[in-house]
């Protein structure tokens, strides 16, 4: 890889250790703790009160890096603004939560609304910028569909999907940095085979913040990325799948993701529809916690399994 991709790893990864405890301490201060889901797994209610909205950690160092080293270009501003808009979205998510007591957040409604706004706003200046193309390529194959005017209602299904399954995945300590480490660092390659230096260059910020983040929420994780962060994330990775032209490789590449979203999917129709659920408790994660597995054998087979979805959607890039 070119130097200047280490070095951005390198900046992002020092700023995020190095803010991580005094962000730590401002949220204790503040007393801006965690709820914990009484329905949820009983080990994890012993982690009420852990600091949230940690995510904006990761997200400053990865954007100081940035402009430390004078990176700007028009691709990494479209890059910025799906994931900054999305992370702001999440922060009055957590807001909601933490400060207002309402346990779920924002009402699906706003969400959806305050998603459907952030794309038309990056669609419109992606048209803009030059690089608006309606044309999709399916993976592993020469097939290249042109959606024409259905482009930016897939835009949308691909950022809410992507942001929403993210955030399903931040359940156990580590497991939705883990995996947006992988799966960034395969958009990075990506972004390198597509000759797209500056967007490798917004993965490796975001990979060198997440990893020093990950110091801190490890289990027994000191604090949670909270909604501003895997949304942030989940706004980050459709960035990268959309500017690399990867749309459809994402679904591979994020395959763990897929999961996640399919299996809350299918809880939900199975006990609408028979009154039965089919796992002990989706998402996918907290079935084998009750299952009697420790956090850390599932936050590393998911990390595991997340590399094996990235290789196989990478394989392509290399036939």
């Amino acid at each position: 890889m070119p130097q200047s991709i280490w070095i951005i790893l390198f900046i992002a990864f020092i700023i995020s250790v190095a803010v991580g405890p005094l962000f730590i301490r401002l949220l204790r201060r503040q007393r801006l703790g965690q709820q914990i889901r009484a329905d949820g797994p009983a080990h994890h209610l012993k982690k009420a009160g852990t600091p949230t909205a940690g995510g904006a950690v990761f997200l400053f160092a990865a954007a100081a890096a940035l402009l430390i080293r004078g990176y700007f270009t028009p691709l990494l501003g479209l890059a910025a603004l799906l994931t900054l808009g999305n992370a702001f979205i999440g922060w009055l998510d957590d807001h909601a939560k933490i400060v207002r007591g309402r346990s779920l957040g924002l009402k699906a409604r706003d969400k959806i609304a305050g998603q459907a706004l952030l794309t038309a706003l990056f669609t419109a200046l992606l048209y803009l910028s030059g690089q608006y193309d309606p044309v999709v390529t399916v993976p592993f194959s020469d097939i290249a569909l042109n959606l024409g005017w259905f482009y930016p209602f897939f835009l949308l299904i691909i950022i809410m999907a992507t942001t929403n399954a993210v955030n399903l995945s931040d359940g156990i300590d580590g497991l939705a940095g883990g995996t947006a480490i992988i799966t960034l660092l395969a958009f990075l390659y990506i972004a390198l085979e597509s000759s797209r230096l500056d967007l490798a260059l917004f993965c490796a910020a975001l990979v060198g913040g997440a990893f020093g983040f990950l110091i801190y929420n490890l289990h027994p994780a000191r604090i949670f990325m909270g909604d501003v962060g895997s949304l942030g994330l989940g706004g980050a990775l459709a960035a990268a799948a959309i500017l690399t032209k990867a749309e459809l490789s994402l679904i591979i590449i994020g395959g763990v993701y897929v999961l996640e979203a399919l299996s809350v999917i299918v809880q939900v129709i199975s006990f609408q529809l028979t009154g039965r659920r089919i796992l002990l408790m989706a998402p996918l994660h907290h079935h084998f916690e009750l299952k009697g597995w420790s956090e850390w054998q599932v936050v590393t087979a998911f990390w595991g399994l997340t590399f094996i979805f990235a290789l196989a959607g990478l394989l392509q890039w290399r036939l």
